[in-house]
Formats: structure tokens, C-alpha cells, sequence
């Protein structure tokens, strides 16, 4: 499946999310970020949004690029942000300073052996973050991110995605 058959199943209420579908996924024409970083920022975006027939359209659409570590690890990425977004997001939203020094006490190796490269993995977790609305968690993931030599330009195409990634599945799934 390829980008031109998801942009067609997107319905004509929905034409600017069927016209960024294909430009922020090509965009890797101006991006310094691989297909590989692209594909797999999309693939645990749809993992992340838990729609089994999206995720198969995005499966399909990301196989021939990806190996079977970068899925799996698009599905690590999908399943410790639905813990750390929720988590994060709570206590920066908490007021009282006690909670600010306490450890979180939750287990999250996968995020210091992924199992690709670290910063590929990173780029996941922005693009979900992004997508779960953590600003802790966006902050810590662009801060990596920035430090491994990713351009503010690049940062902003991950987010992009995410969002063209979350508009197309709410497109399809009201088509």
C-alpha cells in the first residue's frame, strides 16, 4: 500500500489531511531525517492511536521500508509512552511541590535499549508525545534529539507527522 491508496481513502471533507498526507510524508526530499526515521515515526504513531484497521493500513504502507526491529520497537515506543505520557503529563500538572521530588518508580529500559538506534527510538517517542499532548515528555525527547545533531527543522517534521498521522486516522475513521 502506498500513500497515494491511504490519500484515496480519505474522504473530500477531509482534503487538506489527504493533501499533507503525502506532502509531509515526502517530505523527506527537504529533511535530513531518513525514510527509515520517518516510516517508523508513522508506524508508532498508529500503533499509538490503538485503530486496528489504520494500523494495518500503516503497516502496510511501512513494511518494504522498515526491518522487524523498527516495528517492534514502533510498538515499544507505543506501549512506554501510553505509561509515560500519562505519567508525566499528571505531575506537571500537579501543584503541589511534594510530588515534583518524587521518583516515578516505573520501569522504562526499553528507552536505553531499544533495540535500533536510540535516537530513531527517541524520534517515536516525540512524535507519540506529541500526539498524547506530554509537554514533559516532548521537551525531554526534542532535548535529545537537539543533542544528537536533529535540526529544529527536523524536530518540526516529526511533529507534523504525528499530527498529519492523527488527523488521517480520524479522517478515515469518520469516512
Amino acid at each position: 500500500m502506498s500513500t497515494t491508496t491511504i490519500r484515496e481513502l480519505i474522504p473530500d471533507f477531509a482534503k487538506d489531511i489527504r493533501l499533507n498526507m503525502s506532502s509531509v510524508i515526502l517530505s523527506n526530499i527537504t529533511t535530513q531525517l531518513s525514510q527509515n526515521q520517518l516510516y517508523g515515526c508513522m508506524l508508532a504513531c498508529a500503533y499509538a492511536l490503538k485503530d486496528a484497521s489504520f494500523i494495518k493500513h500503516i503497516e502496510n504502507l511501512s513494511e518494504p521500508v522498515l526491518s522487524s526491529a523498527e516495528i517492534q520497537a514502533a510498538k515499544s515506543a507505543a506501549c512506554i509512552m501510553a505509561m509515560n505520557n500519562i505519567y508525566y503529563r499528571t505531575m506537571g500538572q500537579i501543584n503541589d511541590e511534594a510530588f515534583k521530588n518524587l521518583p516515578a518508580g516505573l520501569r522504562m529500559q526499553i528507552i536505553g535499549k531499544p533495540g535500533i538506534e536510540k535516537l530513531d527510538f527517541e524520534l517515536y517517542c516525540l512524535a507519540i508525545s506529541s500526539i498524547n499532548g506530554c509537554g514533559t515528555c516532548i521537551n525531554a525527547h526534542i532535548n535529545v534529539a537537539k543533542k544528537a545533531g536533529i535540526s529544529d527543522s527536523d524536530i518540526q517534521t516529526v511533529i507534523k507527522l504525528s499530527a498529519v498521522v492523527n488527523a488521517a486516522n480520524t479522517s478515515l475513521a469518520l469516512a
